[in-house]
């Protein structure tokens, strides 16, 4: 039964008045873009869902073969966008099936402590006799960086943070690495540098010293004692560009909480930075694979579809230190994009277009530079079109990366906002007029009614950050509610703690949902 404040909402909102056209014309064509995108994410995870293991539920490392579950692969890639999927389109999918493969991943794959390790199909049984710990460690670090922590990021506190949380101390009670600073879980840039994203980021969500440490531990043996531009072999590629994000996060942790460790870092950390922009970038600002920092010599020429992640760091230290040459040479690449437009990123593979789509559009939501996102609507496509009719992408574990960077990319199309309950014939898109009102439409096909939600400031609801910097595997922030503020509309004002419960919505064929939402000045 409606309430009588529901019911007025609906009456509110219900009204469409008269707008310059252009605007809603971008939001209508938005909101074709992002049904596109969740319809491939939806499909995706109905094609994979098929080949579910019978027995356990758990998803398989890749079609036809590897017929078994691990943490790096499956764990970290896959099921957290799935997961992810079926909370935009299907709810009682993320509530059951997906929340079911949590617990069963658990019960069935933890090895040593909570550690999780292979589980094969065919034998329901550990793929090997023995727990090989420096691999438990990795697959552990890959499941909460590439798939916890997105989750997390978006999600808040769940049972997945729960699992988060659980990884990473386990993966510090079996540090064993003997270091300058003390006992380490890892030394590989991979690896550290996963675990300086998850530890920066839980102290600020948790409060808890221990992070804060343990980040510190690993920033001192690479800015102090091992620095990345002294190595011979720097790696901007997946599995080596963690380390200068990882550091970045660290970097803007002890900026707010330790401004001696801050200004002990600075001139490694701008160093590290100077250096790859010195020797690892191309003429168009986008990064190779790897290189040799001390001689200079360009190790593999491949352009690194990784670029973007890259970046991030170089966005963090800019606006924490005010180094106008770092946003100019972001802004450099985001101005250039076009010219890659149709580069092979990893080998011409789906996996590649969204890790490349997904680095432009972090960027985007800090530097809005019109070159880029016309290269971003380009990509999509390209990404669009590598789907299969059976909604499966190339049938490997990376096809859950591009459901998460569809995703990232409908969300921008909607300024943040989703719909309950979602359809494929849904159309909700969104485009910021020129006084400053966030313009919403939802059309559909047949009639419809559900709810329209809008997004929260994530980064500090969520994570307690103190600003939203930019990092690996997060969702950026379009148009955000706050609790505490009053919003305005065309029909009058409206508080935010009556947004954030969502709006009623009826939609017809022939009677499109608008509304017109900005501060309250």
């Amino acid at each position: 039964m409606m309430t009588k404040v529901t019911t007025a909402l609906l009456i509110l909102f219900s009204h469409t008045a008269v707008f310059a056209e252009d605007a809603w014309q971008q939001a209508e064509s938005n909101g074709e873009q992002a049904r596109q995108s969740l319809k491939f994410c939806w499909r995706l995870s109905q094609g994979w869902l098929q080949f579910a293991d019978p027995e356990t539920g758990l998803l398989p490392r890749r079609l036809g073969r590897d017929t078994y579950w691990n943490a790096k692969d499956c764990a970290a890639d896959n099921y957290p966008f799935l997961t992810l999927t079926a909370f935009f389109t299907d709810r009682e999918l993320f509530e059951g099936p997906m929340r079911k493969i949590l617990d069963t991943e658990q019960r069935l794959c933890n090895r040593v402590d909570r550690l999780p390790d292979d589980w094969d199909f065919a034998t329901q049984a550990f793929r090997t006799s023995e727990p090989n710990l420096d691999a438990l460690i990795f697959g552990a670090s890959e499941y909460v960086k590439d798939g916890l922590l997105p989750l997390t990021e978006w999600l808040g506190e769940t049972a997945w943070s729960e699992r988060m949380i659980e990884l990473v101390d386990d993966v510090w009670k079996h540090a064993k690495v003997e270091t300058e600073v003390g006992l380490l879980p890892s030394a590989s840039h991979e690896v550290a540098g996963e675990l300086m994203q998850a530890l920066s980021r839980l102290h600020w969500m948790t409060g808890n010293e221990k992070y804060r440490d343990q980040a510190f531990l690993l920033a001192d043996y690479s800015l102090v004692h091992h620095l990345p531009t002294k190595a011979d072999d720097l790696r901007f590629d997946d599995h080596g560009c963690e380390v200068i994000g990882g550091l970045s996060e660290v970097y803007f942790l002890a900026a707010h909480k330790a401004p001696k460790k801050h200004a002990q870092w600075q001139s490694a950390m701008h160093a590290i930075l100077d250096r790859s922009l010195e020797v690892g970038v191309d003429e168009n600002g986008l990064f190779y694979d790897r290189i040799n920092p001390v001689t200079g010599k360009i190790l593999k020429d491949e352009r690194t579809d990784n670029w973007g992640y890259n970046y991030n760091a170089f966005a963090v230290v800019a606006k924490l230190d005010k180094v106008k040459r770092y946003d100019e040479a972001i802004r450099h690449a985001l101005v250039n994009l076009p010219k890659s437009k149709d580069y092979a990123w990893e080998r011409g593979g789906a996996d590649g277009l969204a890790d490349s789509l997904e680095g432009g559009l972090n960027l985007l939501n800090r530097y809005p530079v019109p070159e880029a996102a016309e290269w971003a609507d380009y990509t999509a496509q390209r990404l669009l079109a590598k789907q299969r009719d059976t909604g499966v992408v190339e049938g490997w574990y990376g096809d859950g990366n591009s459901a998460r960077t569809l995703i990232m990319y409908a969300l921008w199309k909607s300024q943040g906002a989703y719909v309950e309950a979602w359809r494929a014939d849904l159309r909700l898109g969104a485009a910021v007029d020129e006084d400053g009102y966030t313009r919403f439409t939802i059309s559909a096909d047949w009639s419809w009614h559900g709810t329209l939600r809008f997004d929260i400031p994530r980064h500090k609801e969520n994570l307690n950050l103190p600003e939203d910097y930019p990092r690996l595997n997060q969702f950026p922030e379009w148009f955000t509610v706050e609790k505490g503020t009053t919003y305005e509309t065309d029909e009058g004002s409206i508080k935010g703690s009556t947004l954030r419960k969502g709006l009623p919505v009826s939609v017809t064929p022939a009677k499109p949902f608008r509304i017109r939402i900005k501060t309250k000045k």
